[in-house]
Formats: structure tokens, sequence, C-alpha cells
């Protein structure tokens, strides 16, 4: 599909897409380029990519396609960093949960004569670091591609198909769109997650170790997608603070509700509130969100192949 491909950034989105990008052959070489030696060094281990290299801008030289697969906190100094070394009509995209922000850093470090598509893969798990990618993260997940108003649609086109390769079905969105759609879906999620097993580790040590020592599946689900890269969480909020505070102001109404019904004890109201979120629950499974494809054998760098289960929420 393309002659060379840069990743940016091998955390678990980027080594995932490196292993679907071999699986799939869909390019003749493979370079990783991320700042980290040790990050290279288990690129290197896991023979995830053809060339490793700490110079960003050195390794986007000739590539077709360039991912930035870092925080999104960092896209800007990516650009920055990567936009003397971009050859004439290469397609530059990233995998950032939020796309506002990202789409105007884009546009406005990298130069007129390449193709900026952003992207959002949905998709992931609370693991992160190059040994805990695998080629199937984004098999039957939706990615969310927000080209810019003068964006080639040939580009677009070309980055959809890639895509397409890896596993994922595209959407086409509005970027402010996109935020409040993500700030709803994922972003806020997280958010509460981080809160509740916060709220957790403030209490007494007593009660802290029966809380851990007796957790059922709703904490153990809560404290999975709290253990997701605080890097990235941080930057998601930073970027997406509009659309996450209007949705969080729409929660802090709706829990509202919720603390009056419990308080007057008004059945009523909590069975239909309850009934409602469980038709959501169906819907998501009906779907199929709700379940992870794990390799069937465990490849290099993967993790093991669990039973499917209910998935609480993802990292993007």
């Amino acid at each position: 599909m393309f002659e060379r491909i840069t990743i940016i950034g091998f955390g678990l989105i980027g080594s995932s897409l490196a292993r679907a990008i071999k699986q799939n052959n869909l390019c003749k070489t493979l370079v990783c380029a991320d700042p980290s030696e040790e990050v290279g060094i288990t690129v290197k281990v896991h023979m995830l990519a053809d060339e490793v290299t700490t110079d960003l801008a050195e390794g986007v030289k000739d590539s077709d396609l360039v991912i930035i697969s870092t925080p999104v906190g960092a896209m800007r100094d990516v650009a920055k960093t990567i936009a003397s070394g971009l050859k004439d009509g290469a397609i530059v995209t990233d995998v950032g949960s939020v796309k506002t922000q990202v789409a105007l850093a884009l546009q406005q470090e990298l130069p007129d004569h390449v193709h900026v598509v952003p992207g959002h893969p949905i998709a992931g798990t609370e693991n992160s670091g190059p040994e805990n990618g695998f080629a199937e993260l984004f098999r039957d997940r939706w990615c969310i591609l927000t080209p810019l108003s003068d964006t080639d649609i040939r580009a677009v086109e070309k980055v959809t198909a890639f895509w397409e390769a890896c596993g994922s079905q595209i959407e086409i969105m509005d970027p402010e769109h996109h935020d409040l759609v993500l700030g709803i879906t994922s972003h806020l999620p997280h958010l509460i997650a981080y809160t509740i097993v916060g709220t957790a580790t403030d209490l007494e040590d007593d009660i802290r170790g029966e809380v851990i020592k007796f957790s059922a599946s709703g904490f153990r689900d809560f404290t999975r997608i709290a253990a997701s890269d605080p890097t990235m969480w941080r930057d998601v909020f930073l970027n997406n603070k509009d659309a996450v505070l209007e949705v969080l102001q729409r929660f802090t109404e709706d829990l509202t509700g919720l603390q009056k019904a419990i308080r007057k004890g008004d059945g009523e109201y909590l069975y239909r509130t309850f009934s409602e979120t469980r038709a959501i629950r169906r819907a998501i499974v009906d779907a199929g969100q709700a379940t992870y494809v794990y390799p069937t054998q465990k490849q290099e760098g993967a993790p093991p192949a669990p039973a499917p289960k209910k998935a609480a929420g993802s990292q993007e």
C-alpha cells in the first residue's frame, strides 16, 4: 500500500499498528521513530520495524505515510520537529483521542506540501508500551477521520484504505463533534474511574485494604480503566476541556437526580433509569463493541489470549 511508513511513538497503539502493518504487508519499509532509546531496543528485540531511530526528523524522510502516535500534548512539538524532513506529497495522520486541537496544531506546524488527515482509532487497553501491542487491536473497531476542509480527497481515501486493511471501520466526522462524542463515551468514563479509585485510596488503611481484598466486578473494571497511561489522559483532558466540562456538567445534573431519588426512596425513578441504561449496554453488545478479539495464539509482545470479557472502557 505504501513504500515507506514511519510511526512516531511506539506505545500500545503505535506498536499494535506496526504489528498490523507487518501482518498485512502494508509497506515495504517500516520505520520506528521514538526519542526513547529503551523503546528502540524493545522494538528491535520484537522485530517490530525495519529501521529504528531516535531522530524524528530523520525518521520521516522519504516516508509516504507518517503516523504520529504520541500523547496529544506532544503532537505540536512533534509536528514542528518533523516539518523540515517531510517529502512533497507525504500523508501525515495521528491517533490522538482529541481532534480539534490536534488538527489545528498539525495544520499550523506542517508545510503546505503534505496532506494532513487527523485520525482516531477507537481502540486500546489499559496496558501501555511496545511489548503490549497486538495486531488484532483494531479489528472490528471504529476509526474516526477528521480531515481538514482543504485535504486532498485521495489522501483521505488512502488513509481510509490503510485503516480498513488493519481491520477498522471508518467514520468521517467534524473535529468538534468528535470531541463532544468522545467526551461522553471515553473521556468522562475515564475521569469517573480515576475519581472512584482515588476516593478508595483516600480511605483509612484498614478499609482500603478490604476494598482491595473484596473488590467486586464493578470496582475491578474501574481500576482497570484507571490503570491507563496517566500522561496520555492528562493531555486528553487538557486538550478537550470544553467538551469534557460540558458533559461533566450534564453528568453532575443526572447524578444529582439519582441522589434525590435515593434520598426520597423513589424506586420507580431508579428502576426506570437503570432499565434505560441497561438497554444501552445491550445495544453496545449487539454492535460488537463489548469485547476484544485477542490473538488466538500468543505472538511476540502480545498479551495472553484470555476468554472474552465485558469491557467497561478503553484506553484510546
